[in-house]
């Protein structure tokens, strides 16, 4: 956990902000409960609610905070413990304890919070919630607010969302800090997959590495790893495949810190250390579109403008190539590029690796002025509005040939004016290629965040041959 002072004042601005709007009655913010796999005491790991984890910072089960508005106070209410919670988990802190770490200034057990709500609800007080996200927060809120099972939505607060993702989407320095912590991991974990990869592994292999990175440093992944020999897949999480000479692995992974802030890193290289004609051709656009992108990213610039560039950069190499024709403005302005850049070009990080999605992705990444876009390629881009001083973003273009997609477009005759299906099925057993890394932006512009890990062609297969001459060193 941060220090108390530091939750008290994101709660205190919080109440300042919600209340300069007119709002009233209690905020209320539920934690997650244990998740069971099979039985009740067989539970997933626990992970916190993130917004519970910014403004209360405990990362056990079994918890509630609440603001009141009003009052201009917090609350946390815990269900205490047990002699068999101690007998089975060790001995625990009171409530009373916990409160003080997180500067609440009031505490209190599950009784008094049913009362509490209970009595702000005939009294016809607010009571404001978040999105829900999981069944059994939405079965607790059911309780609480003693409302059936849709009606909890209704206590959803447009406000209240707001207000929560403008704090959020500011890091400060020590936010800044733990997404750096996380990103050491990532460096290990990358310079682990980076020895393991060869002929012969296995997909399995290369992520067994990266698990054991991740126990080895005390923590978690920010979410489930994607490596796979097929990058055309965006989200492949099947890990059966074996690794042979001329395939590209590509590796989508990421840690949290101790305090629960994410890290997101790709990389592709070649397994067998170096890159094919072919591959150095699309790897080099790749890159080539994410150095453009990272270049132009700064505050007051939209981050649709970043994806844009990433788009048009990926056109032109592609129309080098002979895959596309005609105009590249013309090109990117009818999504012609999307056939082989189908997502967004990033999005927000912090407590989440795709920072505060769970309460809407509009309201994290557009606003009035930048409105989602409903053309495909670009209605994947999660983050479209201006960059922020204090925001920390991911920028990750990539470049795929999707069999499937590909003869979709071809039977259709999707943009057939800008696109040479011939040539593009030369490409049909390619893969894929993404490449992410991790950015602050800064009053002056943009900082890449973390240790560098390799992702230039010299970088990579100059990484690759060093832990292959080792390991035949060792043989």
């Amino acid at each position: 956990m941060f220090s108390a002072a530091t939750y008290v004042e994101r709660r205190k601005t919080l109440c300042a902000r919600l209340t300069e709007r007119g709002e009233k009655g209690l905020l209320l913010f539920p934690g997650n409960s244990a998740s069971p796999m099979n039985y009740t005491n067989n539970a997933y790991p626990f992970r916190q609610d993130s917004s519970f984890l910014y403004f209360f910072g405990h990362n056990h089960e079994g918890l509630t905070g609440v603001i009141d508005l009003d009052a201009g106070e917090s609350w946390y209410f815990d269900q205490g413990f047990s002699m068999d919670d101690i007998i089975w988990s060790g001995a625990l802190a009171t409530p009373e304890e916990l409160a003080a770490r997180c500067g609440a200034e009031r505490y209190g057990n599950e009784d008094t919070l049913s009362q509490m709500i209970s009595d702000a609800r005939k009294k016809e007080r607010p009571v404001h919630v978040l999105p829900v996200y999981r069944a059994d927060t939405r079965m607790r809120l059911v309780q609480l607010l003693d409302c059936g099972i849709m009606e909890a939505d209704t206590f959803i607060s447009t406000p209240f969302i707001e207000e929560v993702v403008n704090l959020r989407s500011i890091k400060s320095i020590e936010e800044v800090m733990e997404i750096e912590l996380a990103l050491e991991t990532s460096y290990a974990m990358y310079a682990n997959a980076l020895s393991a990869a060869r002929p012969g592994a296995s997909e399995r292999q290369i992520v067994s590495v990266l698990h054991s990175t991740l126990a080895l440093a005390g923590t978690s992944p920010s979410f489930t790893p994607i490596c796979t020999g097929r990058g055309q897949i965006l989200h492949n999480h099947e890990y059966s495949h074996m690794l042979h000479s001329g395939d590209l692995l590509l590796i989508d992974s990421g840690a949290e810190s101790a305090n629960h802030y994410a890290s997101d890193i790709t990389r592709t290289f070649p397994v067998s250390g170096t890159f094919t004609e072919q591959q150095r051709d699309i790897y080099s656009i790749v890159l080539a579109a994410q150095e453009a992108a990272i270049s132009q990213c700064a505050p007051d610039i939209a981050f649709l403008d970043c994806h844009l560039t990433a788009a048009t950069t990926i056109a032109s190499g592609l129309k080098d190539l002979g895959i596309l024709k005609g105009n590249v403005e013309d090109i990117v302005a009818a999504g012609a590029h999307a056939l082989f850049f189908p997502h967004g070009l990033g999005h927000m990080l912090g407590l989440d690796v795709h920072d505060m999605e769970g309460l809407g992705e509009d309201f994290v990444g557009y606003d009035d002025t930048i409105t989602r876009s409903d053309q495909f390629g670009l209605r994947g881009l999660r983050l479209g509005r201006k960059l922020q001083h204090g925001f920390v973003i991911t920028v990750e273009p990539g470049c795929y040939f999707i069999p499937a997609l590909m003869e979709q477009w071809k039977a259709e005759g999707t943009c057939k004016e800008f696109i040479n299906f011939d040539v593009a099925s030369q490409f049909s057993e390619f893969g894929g290629i993404r490449i992410e890394d991790d950015i602050y932006i800064t009053r002056e512009g943009h900082r890449v965040l973390g240790q560098q890990i390799p992702k230039t062609i010299a970088g990579i297969e100059g990484r690759m041959h060093a832990s292959s001459q080792r390991l035949y060193q060792r043989g």
